[in-house]
């Protein structure tokens, strides 16, 4: 493979563009002696500073804030599997309750057995692209990972 791809569910970014959602502010720096306005001279408004917040590397990708984002939908696929599990421990009580609408139950409840082990399978994703990145950030900032069992 020629060109690396990273298979991502929501966000495609190619690697020679870089993401919209950067932190960029923009700060004004102020000379306090006189209370002239000028464009960079004594005492007034100086020059436009502009500063990036974030561990970037030189390729411009920020791993924490990957990794973080990563984290954060691993948990939400770990909050489906609890929804979805619960719903359909819901669903079996239901069927046992009401035996004239049990087979509807049944159904629901294998559905929301389904989208539970879909959510688990969304979590698993998810660990293992937080991992990912967190290796690639560790290579990234020139730290040594020693494979001494595989």
């Amino acid at each position: 493979m020629a060109e690396e791809q990273h298979h991502h569910l929501f966000h495609h970014h190619k690697d020679d563009e870089k993401p919209v959602d950067q932190n960029v502010y923009s700060e004004t720096g102020y000379a306090a002696e006189t209370t002239a306005y000028s464009s960079g001279g004594p005492g007034g408004y100086g020059e436009t500073t502009t500063e990036v917040f974030g561990a970037t590397t030189e390729s411009g990708i920020d791993y924490r804030k990957e990794e973080k984002h990563h984290k954060h939908l691993e948990h939400v696929g770990e909050l489906g599997v609890a929804a979805a599990g619960a719903y359909a421990l819901h669903e079996k009580h239901k069927a046992g309750k009401d035996p004239e609408h049990a087979h509807k139950h049944k159904i629901e409840e294998e559905v929301a057995a389904a989208v539970a082990v879909g959510a688990g399978g969304f979590a698993f994703h998810e660990h293992h692209e937080k991992k990912e990145t967190k290796e690639e950030d560790e290579e990234a900032h020139g730290k040594k990972h020693h494979h001494l069992f595989g």
